[in-house]
């Protein structure tokens, strides 16, 4: 009979996961040195956008970051997994937009985690884009009301903005507030499908409205390291991206999954689970390594030249 490879079982795993969580407790990530603005951004429904913002967002601001999350999908779904209300007539984005309200009106703090802030969206928001279409500086109402006033009075770290999957003037307005775009990809068939003209859009936004657009991370979701799929999917983007994609992946997990529904992030619901610790270990590893900026070698969107036009 061979002998048991006790780390291996799920006691092992368990214990390895409780350690690591007892690690981690204290640990206090670096403070960029000015406030890094980031757009989680694919064309493409159901990768993992929404749950990847709310997750590293919560995550940063554990471990002492100052955080905010702006929800500008009308669906609200961000606002919901942070336990935000985003009931009709509540103070948000869509005020922030269309209305000019004051940001500081606008936001709400966690009770669970002091550091996180969220502007949520309401149902007000599905007809922001009809409403912006004759507003002066239609494409920059964000970026205006993001000033800079606003983001030091508050000390905030990390700004994510959780937009649509579609290109509209409410993505436009996310795109244009931000100087970084984070690109969730999940590893399964037609995992490129839409990432190609999410490129050509943020080509042509730093083209015409915001010069400092660049892909700042790719974060590989939904990975299922039994299937041959995931890996190969997992070399396909990486050679794509390059050293743009995260190390880190985020598993498929039922505990990801069933969190929104509780209004909780997976960090809450389970903390020792895979998918707790895998967006923990995404959240230090961008906090870490910092903004990924395009250089002599890489392309205006972040990656080599190459790799850009051979995905277009």
């Amino acid at each position: 009979m061979a002998p048991v490879d006790w780390d291996d079982t799920p006691i092992g795993r368990a214990a390895r996961q409780a350690a690591r969580l007892k690690n981690t407790s204290g640990l206090k990530l670096p403070k960029p040195e000015q406030c890094r603005k980031l757009t989680v951004a694919n064309q493409k429904g159901g990768v993992g956008k929404t749950t990847s913002a709310v997750n590293l967002a919560w995550a940063l601001a554990l471990h002492g970051l100052k955080v905010l999350v702006i929800d500008l999908d009308p669906q609200g779904n961000a606002s919901t997994a942070l336990d935000a209300e985003h009931t009709v007539g509540t103070p948000g984005s869509y005020e922030l937009l269309v209305g000019g309200v004051d940001p500081a009106d606008t936001l709400q703090q966690n009770s669970d985690n002091p550091n996180l802030y969220c502007i949520p969206a309401t149902i007000d928001l599905a007809g922001a884009d009809i409403e912006l279409v004759s507003m002066v500086r239609r494409e920059y109402r964000l970026r205006d009301a993001l000033s800079e006033e606003f983001v030091k009075e508050y000390g905030f770290d990390f700004i994510f903005i959780d937009c649509p999957p579609s290109l509209s003037l409410l993505t436009i307005n996310a795109m244009t507030a931000v100087d970084e775009v984070l690109i969730p990809i999940q590893c399964e068939y037609y995992a490129l499908e839409g990432v190609s003209q999410l490129l050509n859009n943020i080509s042509m936004i730093r083209e015409s409205l915001n010069s400092n657009l660049h892909i700042s991370a790719v974060l590989l979701t939904m990975y299922d390291a039994r299937t041959k799929l995931s890996a190969q999917i997992n070399d396909e983007v990486r050679d794509h991206f390059g050293s743009v994609v995260l190390d880190n992946r985020i598993p498929r997990s039922v505990k990801i999954s069933e969190a929104p529904s509780y209004g909780q992030t997976v960090l809450q619901y389970d903390s020792g689970s895979p998918g707790a610790l895998a967006y923990f270990d995404a959240a230090v590893e961008m906090a870490k390594r910092g903004d990924y900026l395009p250089g002599i070698t890489t392309a205006p969107v972040g990656i080599a030249p190459e790799l850009h036009d051979g995905i277009n």
